[in-house]
């Protein structure tokens, strides 16, 4: 969205209260100690009453017995574990169900996204701004392809929907009460959070930070994985995927009719013969891997229909430290 400037004063300012952290967590042990401690630094000086909130999301190592190990010994910490892994923007939707404050904060645990920017966020919230999202202004560690395809992603997915998505800003931002209370509403299976906050509006604008490496671990988004996550985002937000199909399927038609009027003027008014197999050939292949490319198009948007008629819960909760309320 748009950035909106307002001016110190509005009669939209928030009282300074409740702060939560929502946290997702999936195989971080190597990461989490630190985590912790830059955590304990930052957060007493805000000026709130805090929590923050791990969500486990299936982890396979010991990240779930030290988030729980620090939840019992701190009230400060809680845990939601949840059944198996769904998925990062799952984790992330299942933290936000489970708080109950005037503002989240949503950030990875990987430390690429230092916490010590919350304190600018809420600088700006205090301004009257609903949403505030992290702008990265370098991103260290990661190399050219992944900068040049992340880049690329973001400028499609603006061009093939309705509304504005922010370049250069991840699921790092803080949220009012208000903007988390309409995501509650938003119930589909195939997320993408950071599209599903811009979607619903609000008063937002950006801080600007300089991305980290990440502390310590691997990445939990290889190529791959990241092209399935982009393609969700995409066919979330948008049925442009369909209309191109529509809009090459006319011009190949119209290119074809061409042909034939083509080959028909040549074979009445001239004595030249179009020669063919191999021209046939090619042809036959365009057109059939063409349908079958867009035929899988739209599988895929029927695919998530069926998926989303079933109705079935997004995540199910195997344990919880500290049982945090549920929004």
């Amino acid at each position: 969205m748009t950035e909106v400037e307002f001016q110190e004063g509005s009669s939209s300012l928030h009282a300074c209260s409740t702060m939560s952290v929502v946290i997702p967590v999936y195989n971080e042990e190597e990461v989490l100690p630190e985590l912790t401690r830059r955590l304990r630094a930052i957060l007493p000086t805000l000026g709130m009453e805090w929590d923050v909130l791990f969500v486990d999301d299936g982890s396979v190592d010991r990240s779930l017995e030290i988030v729980s190990s620090l939840a019992r010994k701190d009230a400060h910490f809680r845990v939601v574990a949840l059944s198996r892994n769904f998925g990062h923007q799952i984790a992330i939707t299942a933290g936000l169900d489970h708080v109950d404050s005037d503002v989240t904060i949503i950030m990875d645990a990987d430390l690429q996204d230092p916490p010590e920017v919350i304190a600018d966020m809420l600088a700006k919230w205090r301004e009257g701004f609903e949403m505030v999202y992290g702008k990265r202004i370098s991103r260290e560690g990661e190399s050219w392809f992944k900068l040049a395809t992340a880049k690329l992603f973001y400028k499609l997915l603006r061009r093939l929907s309705n509304f504005d998505i922010p370049v250069e800003a991840g699921d790092f931002r803080l949220l009012d009460r208000k903007v988390v209370e309409a995501i509650r509403q938003v119930r589909e299976l195939h997320r993408f959070v950071r599209g599903l906050v811009s979607w619903v509006g609000f008063r937002q604008t950006s801080v600007l930070y300089q991305r980290r490496s990440r502390a310590a671990g691997q990445t939990k988004y290889p190529f791959f994985k990241m092209l399935v996550f982009a393609f969700d985002a995409i066919t979330s937000f948008s049925v442009q995927p369909l209309r191109i199909a529509s809009f090459l399927g006319l011009f190949v038609a119209f290119s074809g009719v061409v042909g034939i009027f083509g080959m028909l003027y040549l074979k009445v008014f001239t004595d030249r013969v179009v020669p063919g197999m191999a021209s046939l050939f090619c042809t036959i292949l365009f057109l059939g891997g063409t349908q079958l490319v867009f035929l899988g198009v739209l599988g895929e948007y029927l695919g998530r229909v069926y998926q989303e008629s079933k109705n079935r819960p997004l995540y199910f909760i195997r344990e919880t430290v500290n049982a945090p309320k549920k929004g």
